[in-house]
């Protein structure tokens, strides 16, 4: 059975997008069919044009499909992507998180698998306190919590996060390195590859 993989992300101004981007990629090669999707934007467009690179990322990634209810019932795994906003994910995600109540209540989102990444500006910006926040959404789901943890050299080459990718962007705003992003697409391949195991009923053993 091919396994459904849904990326939903927010990204300003392109971190969280190229890395989600990997993550899509990487449960691709592992043989899943993947919706990347992108959740509204809330900041006017004031706010918006004040930064030139948020700007110039927003209207490069317009024609990406905004990410619908739809997409987390279709999908047999999760991947959720979001900088870091003082420690906790950025309100545009929080918001579409905030309408999967239905969803929960009817056990549409139990027993799926789900994993987070993130990026922030500092080295100490809340990068794993935001993908914790996170869990504390998937633990009320019922939802099963696939993290990449130390099972494969891709993780700590690109600084040894366990609970999810991450990536350190510092004062030039620059996207994720070739490390960060072997570590989101190794992310996205082996959150494709448990759900294929959890569809065919193989709960044991190694990947």
């Amino acid at each position: 059975m091919l396994v459904k993989v849904a990326v939903i992300y927010y990204s300003a101004t392109g971190t969280v997008h190229a890395l989600a981007q990997a993550v899509a990629a990487g449960a691709a090669a592992s043989g899943a069919e993947v919706r990347l999707r992108r959740v509204a934007e809330l900041a006017p467009g004031s706010a918006i044009d004040q930064n030139p690179l948020w700007r110039k990322h927003s209207d490069a990634t317009a024609a990406i499909p905004e990410a619908s209810l739809e997409d987390l019932a279709w999908a047999d795994a999760l991947a959720f992507g979001t900088p870091t906003r003082f420690g906790a994910p950025a309100a545009q995600l929080k918001q579409f998180i905030d309408q999967t109540g239905g969803l929960w209540r009817d056990g549409s989102l139990a027993d799926k698998p789900v994993t987070a990444f993130t990026s922030a500006f500092n080295r100490h910006g809340g990068s794993e306190a935001t993908i914790l926040s996170l869990a504390n959404v998937f633990y009320h789901w019922g939802a099963l919590i696939v993290p990449p943890g130390f099972t494969d050299p891709a993780v700590s080459a690109a600084g040894g996060n366990p609970y999810g990718t991450s990536y350190v962007t510092g004062p030039d705003g620059g996207g994720p390195d070739e490390a960060a992003l072997e570590a989101a697409a190794y992310q996205g391949s082996r959150l494709a590859r448990i759900a294929a195991r959890l569809n065919a009923g193989v709960l044991v053993g190694r990947e």
